[in-house]
């Protein structure tokens, strides 16, 4: 049973944060987690299969900063298609004998394209292909591009996936909440039915979105709905943990594995198909949303 095939049965329940879970592990500041794939394998799959073991069927590959475009920061750059094998094997292995999914992760370059920013579109498309072609050829079940708020990155990105083979693609957006909190756009200016129509007409499987400013429950639900007015692929969302606050100079989520869990039945019945959390989201958060979750059918 492939992905979408799944998704006829019953919401799928996807992973949390793997950023601040990668901190409390013990990555340093600005660090490369996505070099731990390599270089501390066993600390990656400890926090996947904690998720795992807390019911997730989808998890991300641990490759959100895996172009070569940003490895070349942390001078990790020539080892771009090892590190993103290495995410998908170790995803596969947190599952150990269970049924689950693999995504493979595609995060933002991290910069604007020319002419806005100094970036050309053919690094971009080079460094998303070598990408896409490494975690597909790992086994990635999917390919998902993600934390995106330029349809012109996005659209690079889905090409690079349907180029490499992957079968499903997952388009994500990062939407903020405007200024007068009654509506939601990417720093870009993208709007949730720009975004749906764009995403519907490239031809994804999944449209989906993440993270930004505001991003909770209740923003989530709202986004999901305006997609949904749009076209009726399947959605995946994924919130943060409420609103972060900083706390001893440290970046800090505060709602809980219940609150964020409370706001579920709404996001489901706006028409999300699988759900997980983004920042500041933990194991807990998503045994909660497990828990929830558990009889609930299409």
């Amino acid at each position: 049973m492939n992905l979408l095939e799944a998704l006829r049965d019953r919401p799928l329940l996807a992973d949390g944060a793997m950023g601040t879970q990668l901190q409390a592990a013990g990555l340093e500041p600005g660090g490369c987690g996505e070099a731990w794939n390599v270089d501390a394998p066993e600390r990656v799959l400890e926090i996947q299969s904690r998720y795992v073991a807390a019911g997730a069927d989808l998890l991300l590959s641990n490759t959100f900063g895996g172009s070569r475009v940003m490895l070349e920061r942390h001078d990790d750059g020539d080892r771009a298609t090892a590190i993103n094998r290495a995410g998908v094997e170790i995803a596969r292995r947190a599952f150990g004998n269970k049924p689950g999914f693999v995504l493979g992760d595609m995060g933002p370059f991290g910069g604007l394209l020319e002419p806005l920013g100094d970036v050309s579109v053919e690094r971009v498309e080079a460094a998303f292909g070598e990408q896409a072609r490494a975690l597909h050829e790992a086994g990635a079940d999917a390919i998902l591009i993600e934390t995106q708020t330029s349809l012109e990155e996005l659209g690079i990105g889905i090409d690079a996936a349907r180029a490499a083979g992957a079968t499903v693609v997952i388009g994500s957006m990062a939407f903020d909440r405007t200024y007068d909190g009654l509506s939601a756009r990417t720093m870009m200016g993208v709007s949730p039915e720009q975004a749906a129509e764009f995403m519907a007409k490239r031809g994804v499987d999944i449209l989906a979105l993440n993270c930004g400013t505001g991003v909770d429950m209740v923003m989530a639900s709202d986004v999901v709905t305006r997609y949904r007015s749009v076209c009726d692929l399947p959605i995946l969302a994924k919130p943060n943990a409420g609103q972060p606050v900083l706390e001893n100079m440290l970046t800090v989520y505060r709602e809980t594995p219940d609150e964020m869990a409370a706001g579920l039945d709404a996001l489901l019945a706006a028409g999300a198909n699988i759900v997980g959390g983004c920042c500041g989201s933990t194991p807990e958060h998503i045994r909660a949303f497990g828990a929830h979750l558990r009889g609930v059918k299409r």
